[in-house]
């Protein structure tokens, strides 16, 4: 067995709720909708929104896009962008992100991630717990985007989890909100 750096789960999945409950406060006094594309994560980071009371008044949808294909059927992402960045990317995560916007005419941001959870699919240049975030804004009639990449300790539950932890701070930051420190490490290239 590996040598793995253990994250207090149990901790952590409490921040993560209070982050969506953050969220959804700060969205209903903006009056904005939020929209999720979720790939290592498989629906964790919707999950952990709708397990807030009251989110309907505030999370408009979410795409589990696992597949290369339902990403480019469901989300826009270009063939050429999975074909030269690779699926665990910025710019994949960048055009699910706006995907999800040009799919959820109601919402006014969106997050995607797109990441390696392990324990396996890891390379040198893309390790396993390396996620990549993309984040989407509507800004008069465009969309401004950023992302981030983050490497996560842990085994895959944790790496999923501290995913959604992250995400959920981004989607503050976006949003103009104050935020904590993300638990992971930059990637430095």
């Amino acid at each position: 067995m590996m040598n793995e750096t253990v994250l207090n789960t149990p901790a952590l999945e409490e921040d993560v709720v209070a982050l969506a409950e953050q969220l959804g406060q700060d969205l209903q006094r903006q009056g904005w909708l939020v929209g999720v594309a979720e790939s290592c994560t498989g629906g964790l980071l919707g999950a952990t929104i709708t397990s807030v009371a009251g989110s309907s008044a505030w999370f408009d949808r979410g795409f589990i896009t696992y597949s290369n294909d339902a990403k480019i059927e469901n989300l826009e992402v270009s063939p050429e962008t999975l074909e030269r960045h690779g699926a665990v990317s910025e710019p994949v995560a960048i055009e699910m992100a706006s995907g999800v916007l040009l799919g959820a005419p109601d919402a006014h941001v969106a997050v995607s991630i797109t990441g390696i959870a392990g324990p396996d699919g890891g390379t040198p240049g893309k390790p396993v717990g390396m996620v990549c975030f993309g984040f989407a804004v509507r800004a008069g009639d465009g969309i401004t985007t950023r992302a981030a990449t983050r490497v996560f300790p842990g085994n895959r539950a944790e790496i999923r989890l501290a995913a959604v932890g992250a995400a959920l701070r981004g989607l503050l930051e976006s949003i103009d909100a104050r935020v904590t420190d993300v638990r992971a490490t930059p990637v430095i290239a």
